[in-house]
């Protein structure tokens, strides 16, 4: 008889209140505080957080260690140190500053909506990731001619989908082996926090945030296509359960804006006073694709262009994969309003309006909206 723990039960779409395993989910995973987004670098505490099982705990990193297996020529287990030291040897450590988005953010904005981690807009952060780029360790183990992709295995370990496993992604060799994939330990110049990977994880810049698989614990290279829960059963667009999908890979464009004026406590809506107020918020999109454009528009009026703040790379610190500062100056009116902003990337993605559909809520990057009233107070 099968455990009734294992047995997947069946989904369907919600609409209208939370339900309260995602009221649960909610509690355990935060998004980050939208007015944050006046940081260039988000406070650590505050970047968003999904973690699909228990964090693991690891009482010291000294003894961690990762193995590298399957098709290499010379199988491997190195431990942390071992890692930096190679680092130092190889002149390799490396520090890029990227933004990471969760694949599901959006998902309580569409409806009916699928029933999972909830989140509204604020799934999305910017970090200093420090560590070594992925292939100068894959150099130690001579990768066979015969691997096609490699899986990263973590140390966290629970049931999705009716299935005991280990949060396991892989990456195609030509991903895997790009300059800016990296090994990081440290996040904004500190150790890793236990809940975003401590002590090694992987950062993948430009992907959706299930790539960057944390505490990591193995690599494993293979000669097929890796067809593990969490790359095949989830993380892929669907339009229907019938739909074999297409993978969930880079982050698509988006804008957000820091919500002016001051907020009602518990519906977030703001209060504002006539006059003019400055509009500011971030915008990205994935692969290192630069914005090209940010506009925003109050109600149903032209939207109008704002102002790009790029971030400037510095010598220890290379931004193509953070996302970009935009300001704006709106001159309010009495009354209530509806504040949108939209991007545009250098390929010539726009973000749309309305959400684009799928199963499970991944990738909506549908334009943002404020709901402000203008009042003198």
């Amino acid at each position: 008889m099968q455990n009734p723990i294992l047995k997947p039960g069946k989904k369907n779409h919600l609409s209208g209140d939370f339900s309260h395993a995602e009221v649960t989910l909610a509690n355990r995973n935060n998004g980050t505080l939208l007015e944050t987004l006046n940081y260039d670098v988000t406070p650590t505490g505050a970047h968003y957080l999904l973690n699909h099982f228990d964090v693991p705990y690891v009482a010291d990193d000294t003894d961690w260690q990762v193995s590298i297996d399957g098709e290499v020529k010379h199988a491997l287990a190195i431990n942390l140190e071992q890692i930096k030291a190679l680092a130092t040897k190889t002149n390799t450590s490396k520090t890029l500053r990227v933004t990471l988005e969760c694949a599901g953010n959006g998902r309580a904005n569409v409806s009916p909506r699928w029933p999972s981690q909830p989140w509204q807009m604020e799934a999305v952060g910017t970090s200093d990731w420090h560590g070594m780029p992925l292939k100068h360790l894959l150099d130690q183990t001579a990768l066979l001619t015969s691997c096609t992709e490699l899986v990263f295995h973590g140390a966290d370990h629970g049931i999705d989908s009716g299935q005991v496993h280990n949060f396991a992604r892989s990456l195609k060799i030509a991903d895997a082996l790009h300059d800016d994939v990296l090994l990081v330990w440290q996040m904004n110049n500190q150790p890793l926090l236990p809940q975003h990977g401590f002590p090694l994880r992987l950062i993948v810049p430009g992907w959706y945030g299930m790539a960057s698989v944390k505490w990591l614990n193995r690599i494993e290279a293979i000669d097929h296509a890796f067809d593990g829960v969490q790359q095949t059963g989830t993380y892929v667009y669907r339009k229907d359960s019938d739909d074999a999908g297409i993978p969930v890979t880079t982050i698509r464009v988006k804008s957000l804006m820091v919500p002016p004026g001051i907020p009602d406590w518990s519906s977030r809506k703001r209060l504002i006073k006539p006059g003019p107020v400055v509009l500011t918020g971030r915008a990205w999109s994935g692969k290192g694709v630069p914005i090209s454009k940010v506009e925003w528009r109050c109600d149903d009026d032209q939207w109008q262009e704002a102002t790009l703040h790029p971030l400037k790379a510095t010598a220890a610190n290379e931004h193509s994969y953070a996302w970009c500062k935009w300001t704006d100056e709106w001159h309010a009116t009495s009354g209530k309003h509806i504040l949108s902003c939209r991007a545009t990337d250098a390929n010539g993605n726009v973000q749309p309006v309305e959400p684009p559909w799928d199963q499970a809520g991944f990738g909506n990057n549908a334009v943002q909206t404020v709901e402000v009233w203008c009042d003198n107070y």
